[in-house]
């Protein structure tokens, strides 16, 4: 086995040695693609109970929050400590075209999935295209469609 060493590592954890643990709600990497007529979202959250999970819509803003409670004990003397507890959070701003009542949301083995839909008027669509005189497309003349 070859040990690396990693200053930026080294300094994170002296600093969290120094001046303890980082304050206030944590960030979770995340993935978010589009798939037809919906976005998927994916959220990393290992180690979270499943229960303080929480997710909200508010307008335009979907926030995902949860929590991981740390092991603390009396006598407890970490050798070794990278995985941080506390709360963890992620705010998004979404589109006008999301289909904020049926939004559905999985969490399973530390990934929280998402599923937002599209609404159905944002939507691509055909648009028809008709031939003839300008006054065609104001319905005042006889309209002959063309194949596209």
């Amino acid at each position: 086995m070859v040990a690396r060493f990693d200053p930026f590592q080294e300094l994170e954890r002296f600093s969290q040695a120094l001046f303890g643990e980082r304050q206030g709600p944590r960030m979770m990497p995340m993935d978010v693609y589009r798939e037809g007529d919906h976005y998927i979202l994916n959220a990393d959250l290992p180690g979270i109970d499943p229960g303080s999970v929480d997710v909200d819509v508010d307008g335009q803003m979907l926030s995902i929050r949860a929590q991981r409670t740390m092991k603390e004990g009396e006598g407890t003397k970490w050798l070794l400590r990278e995985r941080t507890g506390g709360t963890f959070l992620r705010q998004i701003t979404m589109g006008q075209d999301i289909d904020v009542d049926n939004i559905h949301a999985h969490y399973e083995n530390g990934v929280l999935s998402m599923t937002i839909p599209i609404k159905e008027a944002a939507k691509p669509r055909k648009i028809e295209v008709m031939a003839g005189h300008r006054d065609a497309v104001e319905g005042k003349a006889e309209q002959k469609k063309v194949e596209s």
